[in-house]
């Protein structure tokens, strides 16, 4: 379980400073790296191919995966109070 989240979290942080520039904070890195990982594990497992090499392996696949994801985020919507972006609810 530690184990997932270490990756997760890794994972996250990464697509989040790729893709946004930051990361999203911990619990939502977390939560992307993971999902990240079992949509990057079904994709590269449809393809047959793996990565291998432990962790490093099981970051790079959650990686590729929380990008997709973050890729398929809806963008933030204005506030309008002081024009920061806020997330719909149902995503913080």
């Amino acid at each position: 379980m530690i184990y997932w989240i270490v990756v997760g979290l890794i994972a996250g942080w990464l697509a989040g400073l790729v893709m946004k520039g930051g990361g999203y904070g911990v619990l939502v890195d977390i939560i992307l790296g993971i999902l990240g990982g079992l949509l990057g594990g079904w994709l590269f497992g449809r393809l047959g191919i793996w990565p291998g090499g432990g962790i490093l392996g099981s970051i790079v696949v959650a990686f590729l995966g929380a990008v997709i994801l973050v890729g398929f985020l809806p963008e933030p919507c204005s506030s309008g109070t002081n024009g920061s972006p806020a997330y719909p609810p149902f995503l913080i």
